[in-house]
């Protein structure tokens, strides 16, 4: 159904482009509404214009703040021309009816850009506009609403062509494209109010890049985000789905860590971490820990690759090395290889709220960023201070593994672990494997699990494999069982009250 503007409230804080319309709204008798600095703009024009606090009877006030928010603005946005109760309203309030809307939004984005002052942010954030956008919006059957002076061209020729009347499917699309600047407009607010939010889909820094393929290869996939503000990449092929994923997973890890540290992933999974004096020990610690698992896989340190490390990680197959850092000729030997991926990590990943789409719709939550609540010794002694220190790492290193987990560490190296099984005994019985495949002691080994011990079995299967201490969040109702045998044979045990599970 065409509608005929017969009158338009324009509110604007950019001005440019604004001018051919005004001339157009004018030359096709359009009464026009406005207020402020947009009134004073039009009437520079020489273009006669009413202003709302002539329609309301009330000024202005709170410094602007309130100007356009009264019953006979709205009413005039929101009455339904063909509803005979909507109409006597109209009528009875004197309230003019408004076919065209043109309201822009403050610049807050721009404002977060040039200046961190709090006051000056909050002022940019619009209350009275966004009112106007979803009014209009809501009542797109009879009106018309213009958010963004990105739109004035296709307004104009709107105007031009209809002679002033606009058809519904016009009306629809403009009101589509109105909230979706609101929708862009409250996110950037959000993101302002909770900066770890995963609510940065409309972020104009993000970019969708086409990937070879998804998950498999018949699979299409994208990524939605920009690497470069986190990697510049010294070599290699691009980086594809499962790479994407990995790299992740091994930047969240390196994160937690301040001591050089070395990781290698596999499918997310940690197949071997150590912390050590220099970066080549961590590197031949964390190789040692799975040497059968690190190939093919993801590289991942906090420090500095210098040459001697380079030469010894070429020895083996890997897909991506992501570091902070490289010396010069230590990229000579690494970039030996023409598709070995090399990424120079420009900052650490914050850990940010987590989205998964599940069943007909989306879960989000805040990410895992804690690594225990409490430190409360329930064993029969307390751990000695070496103990502490691997159980802390354990403890670290068990949070990134995929649930049911166990992870066994000695001397701040990751020996042994059982992830992504169906029971913890399994988990545990597949720590013990690896361990034993390559060879290492478990006596005066700790274990660290991400949830609690349903029963027992966990702790007697560790004490006689040799491990002395066992950290984990408690909360099973028989806590007591595994505490009690702990106190029996001589074992610390550390409750954290902090569950890791990852699925």
């Amino acid at each position: 159904m065409n509608r005929n503007i017969q009158s338009a409230l324009i509110s604007v804080f950019y001005k440019d482009g604004l001018e051919p319309i005004v001339r157009k709204l004018h030359e096709l008798g359009i009464n026009i509404y406005s207020t402020g600095g947009t009134q004073t703009f039009i009437e520079e024009l020489g273009i006669p214009c009413q202003s709302v606090e002539s329609v309301t009877s009330y000024p202005s006030i709170l410094g602007g703040r309130v100007k356009t928010l009264h019953p006979k603005v709205f009413g005039g946005i929101l009455a339904r021309r063909d509803l005979k109760e909507d109409q006597e309203h109209i009528a009875e309030y004197g309230i003019p009816l408004l076919d065209l809307v043109i309201v822009d939004l403050y610049p807050f984005e721009e404002t977060l850009a040039s200046t961190t002052e709090e006051a000056k942010i909050i002022e940019k954030i619009d209350i009275g506009g966004v009112s106007l956008i979803r009014a209009a919006g809501k009542n797109f059957k009879d009106v018309c609403i213009v958010a963004s002076r990105h739109q004035y061209a296709t307004l104009l020729d709107t105007l031009n062509k209809g002679g002033g009347a606009t058809s519904l499917e016009e009306r629809k699309a403009f009101a589509a494209a109105a909230f979706a600047e609101c929708a862009h407009y409250d996110i950037a607010i959000s993101n302002y109010f909770n900066p770890s939010s995963a609510i940065n889909q409309t972020s104009e820094n993000n970019t969708k890049h086409v990937l070879r393929y998804g998950e498999n290869p018949h699979q299409n996939a994208a990524f939605n985000g920009n690497l470069d503000e986190l990697f510049e990449k010294l070599n290699g092929k691009e980086l594809s789905y499962n790479n994407i994923v990995d790299v992740d997973a091994a930047c969240g890890l390196i994160a937690e860590f301040t001591q050089p540290v070395f990781a290698v992933i596999k499918h997310t999974n940690v197949c071997g971490i150590a912390e050590r004096a220099s970066i080549g020990e961590a590197w031949e610690a964390a190789l040692a820990g799975d040497s059968e698992s690190a190939f093919g896989g993801v590289l991942a340190t906090n420090t500095n690759i210098d040459a001697a490390t380079a030469q010894k990680i070429s020895e083996i197959f890997f897909e991506i090395l992501i570091a902070p850092s490289f010396d010069a000729d230590a990229l000579e030997i690494l970039k030996s290889k023409k598709n070995r991926i090399l990424l120079q990590q420009k900052k650490a990943l914050v850990p940010a709220a987590q989205l998964k789409n599940v069943l007909n719709g989306t879960l989000e939550q805040d990410a895992d960023s804690i690594n225990f609540v409490e430190w409360t010794e329930v064993g029969a002694r307390p751990a000695t201070d070496k103990e502490q220190e691997d159980l802390r790492f354990a403890n670290i290193v068990c949070k990134h593994l995929k649930s049911n987990a166990i992870a066994l560490v000695k001397n701040k190296q990751l020996i042994g672990k059982g992830c992504g099984q169906t029971s913890r005994i399994d988990a545990l019985r597949q720590a013990l494997d690896k361990a034993r495949q390559f060879g290492f002691n478990l006596q005066g080994a700790v274990l660290a699990s991400d949830a609690f011990f349903p029963f027992n079995d966990c702790v007697k299967m560790s004490d006689e494999a040799g491990i002395t201490a066992v950290i984990q969040p408690g909360g099973s109702m028989r806590d007591n069982d595994s505490i009690e045998y702990c106190k029996e044979h001589n074992m610390a045990m550390v409750m954290t009250k902090a569950r890791h599970f990852k699925h």
